[in-house]
């Protein structure tokens, strides 16, 4: 079966709970929408579980590109012992207030072939996936396309633009393709749907669920 997340936020022990939920096996494949690290208690934790799982794929959203840019630095100053300059410093406030404490607090903890391994993994992540299940075509994006535009590659794209677009209820960007999302937790604090696009993220980073899609049924987990 193949499923999908987004928005897990450090929250490993929901992620656990879901993975039990529907009976996550080797032969499965899962595909996560973006924004895995900050504001949940254990991002590293995740992180160390997705990074030796051969099925399951993890798609960049804003936090997670933020996150490797400032650990990168933070790891860097580490080695080097060298004082951060005044705009690191003024985006790295701005990252720690707006849920990245506990991603930071976890890679400090880390020893150095840890933290190496978790740079690996955030700078790895793909900005979207394509998938076929049944004959329908999907594209797998945090937060849809900025400017799209059906002559241009998706390679052509700039990270940025899958972090800025929010599609409403009637945005059909991509012909033949089911666009799905995470980013903006639902309304209604369930997978919701609209023309050509399904809205993953049921909020659990505000308190709500975290949710999952199951591709081939049709069927909705929450936890």
């Amino acid at each position: 079966m193949t499923y999908l997340m987004s928005d897990i936020h450090g929250n490993y022990q929901k992620f656990c709970e879901m993975l039990s939920r529907i009976r996550f096996r080797d032969e499965d494949v899962l595909y996560i929408l973006g924004d895995t690290v900050d504001c949940g208690d254990e991002p590293m934790e995740l992180i160390a579980d997705l990074s030796v799982r051969t099925n399951v794929y993890a798609v960049a959203g804003e936090h997670d590109f933020l996150a490797a840019r400032m650990l990168h630095g933070f790891d860097k100053m580490l080695k080097s012992g060298a004082a951060p300059d005044p705009g690191y410093i003024s985006e790295m406030t701005g990252w720690v207030k707006d849920g990245g404490q506990t991603t930071l607090e976890g890679f400090r903890a880390l020893d150095e072939e840890q933290r190496e391994g978790v740079l690996e993994y955030l700078a790895d992540m793909t900005l979207f996936e394509e998938v076929e299940i049944n004959g329908q075509d999907y594209l797998l994006v945090h937060a849809g396309i900025a400017d799209y535009d059906p002559d241009t590659d998706l390679e052509d794209y700039q990270p940025e633009d899958f972090f800025s677009e929010m599609p409403d209820a009637s945005y059909e960007p991509v012909e033949g393709k089911i666009l799905v999302v995470g980013h903006v937790p639902t309304k209604s604090g369930k997978i919701e749907r609209g023309e050509g696009t399904i809205f993953l993220n049921c909020g659990v980073a505000e308190g709500g669920k975290l949710a999952c899609l199951c591709l081939e049924s049709g069927e909705e987990f929450y936890v």
